[in-house]
């Protein structure tokens, strides 16, 4: 149904790799609502984790469209986020374009809604390939704890949701083990 709407970039941003584009889905306001929607569906925590850009370009709207999404947590790059002591959190991942590293803030994670003694989250992103931001963000938030009114949670990622999935580059292998993984778009033959 979205197929349609995506763009490919054989070649960028490295030579052997097929960019998806997703933006023209932003084209039309009633496909993106759309979208927006149906990703929010599969949301299975109020607490949903997004690296930017494209995954809080996404996963924002979801406050205003979907019930089940109470708290978006961005992912920035190194100083985008302003922090006060103690709060930044720093990831490194290895994605298949090389090693990369993001941050947030536990206050953002905090300013959602726990479950007993948890901050159930989803990881959101806009396209699963080899997985390795997902499991990289997944395995280091999991052993973090967020202070609330003096008060220790631990995170645990509740599902990992994509608006796309390379089927053949095997991403949801990696992920499976940790929690659902849930994508709307599955594309075949695109590497």
């Amino acid at each position: 149904m979205y197929e349609k709407y995506l763009k490919y970039y054989p070649g960028f941003p490295l030579k052997g790799v097929n960019f998806v584009d997703i933006l023209p889905l932003m084209h039309d306001k009633s496909v993106f609502r759309s979208v927006i929607r149906d990703l929010g569906a599969l949301c299975g925590a109020p607490n949903v984790i997004a690296p930017e850009a494209r995954g809080f370009l996404f996963a924002a709207p979801m406050l205003t469209e979907c019930s089940n999404v109470r708290n978006i947590i961005p992912m920035r790059k190194r100083g985008k986020l302003p922090f006060s002591k103690g709060d930044l959190v720093t990831i490194d991942i290895v994605k298949e374009y090389g090693k990369d590293t993001l941050y947030f803030r536990l206050s953002d994670v905090a300013a959602g809604r726990p479950d007993g003694d948890v901050f159930h989250v989803t990881f959101f992103d806009d396209v699963l390939a080899t997985g390795g931001t997902a499991m990289g963000v997944a395995k280091a938030i999991e052993k973090m704890k967020v202070v609330r009114d003096g008060r220790e949670y631990g995170i645990k990622v509740e599902d990992f949701v994509f608006l796309v999935e390379l089927d053949d580059l095997k991403g949801r292998n990696k992920l499976g083990g940790i929690a659902p993984v849930k994508s709307l778009i599955h594309l075949s033959g695109i590497e």
